[in-house]
């Protein structure tokens, strides 16, 4: 990792304090390009759930709208993700505490403070990963398979789940391990995982082009109300993108081009400066959502920005 490039730095009052290494690569039109390591496989953690959403639809799962944009979200468990989600388990007949990921808050402020105010305490339906667990739990009652092992990963659901991400990413998964929710984590490469948004993006029927439908319809519950996914799907017309765990996002847009990207450290704060970067070099302008601030007494006094090796590569 330590020969990867420095694409992002966190730069305060005119100094670099620390930067983050990674790997990226760009597909589609004329702006192909990478950089690092694409082709060794990493885990996308939720950066997969779109692909796992094509897999229920394609297995039964009745969900659409909001309870489809659901399937997908990393959520921050505001009272519209919650909501959602326990309207996809309503739909299926399935009762709360079918949920198998574990109890958890909610990941923002404001609605800690609400949950915790009425008298709650952690549980699964907060769990970012809810709304994807509730449309498990909805295609295993779908296809009529069993519900109480969907997390298994010899379950009929996840062996689904598996044959449609190697078919999308066209590339073979080479490990498997367990994800923080309890579900089954695939690793593959970045170029793949680029591939299979670019499938997504540009499908005009079918099941990619219902997930990505949703996402564009509904990107406030795929992340939440100031989730940095949610706003770039919001700001910029036709893009899908989803984040993942320890610094893995992927994006692409309705004519193909497609971004897809790892920090070789796990650090989310970086990623919203490099998709704003490839954005703004695909020609859809600046992003408010896109600058992290470097605080100092509680004023901006810097930001985490692209590289200069990084803005040297997109120039070309």
């Amino acid at each position: 990792m330590s020969a990867h490039p420095i694409l992002v730095e966190a730069v305060r009052e005119g100094h670099v304090e620390s930067v983050h290494r990674g790997s990226l690569v760009l597909l589609g039109g004329d702006a192909a390009l990478e950089a690092g390591d694409v082709d060794s496989p990493v885990f996308p953690r939720s950066s997969l759930k779109p692909l796992q959403a094509v897999a229920m639809l394609e297995n039964g799962f009745i969900g659409r709208g909001a309870s489809l944009a659901i399937a997908i979200a990393s959520h921050d468990g505001e009272p519209m993700h919650i909501d959602a989600a326990r309207a996809s388990l309503a739909e299926a007949g399935i009762a709360e505490d079918a949920l198998q990921c574990p109890p958890a808050l909610p990941a923002v402020e404001q609605a800690v403070l609400a949950w915790v105010r009425a008298g709650n305490s952690p549980a699964p339906i907060c769990h970012n990963c809810s709304g994807k667990h509730a449309a498990m739990l909805g295609t295993c009652v779908a296809s009529g398979w069993p519900a109480d092992s969907y997390l298994d990963v010899a379950h009929p659901l996840q062996q689904a789940i598996r044959e449609t991400i190697e078919r999308l990413t066209r590339d073979r998964i080479t490990a498997t391990a367990v994800d923080g929710c309890g579900a089954p984590a695939h690793a593959i490469t970045l170029r793949g995982l680029a591939t299979s948004f670019a499938a997504l993006a540009t499908a005009s029927s079918g099941p990619c082009a219902m997930v990505a439908a949703a996402m564009r319809r509904y990107p406030q519950l795929v992340g939440g109300s100031t989730n940095a996914t949610s706003l770039a799907m919001e700001s910029v017309p036709g893009l899908i993108c989803k984040n993942g765990a320890e610094g893995v996002w992927a994006a692409a847009l309705p004519d193909g081009r497609t971004f897809a990207a790892k920090i070789d450290d796990g650090a989310a704060r970086a990623l919203p400066a490099l998709l704003g970067a490839v954005v703004r070099h695909w020609g859809l302008g600046d992003h408010a959502w896109a600058r992290v601030d470097v605080l100092g007494g509680g004023h901006a006094v810097g930001a985490v920005q692209p590289s200069h090796d990084l803005e040297a590569l997109l120039r070309g």
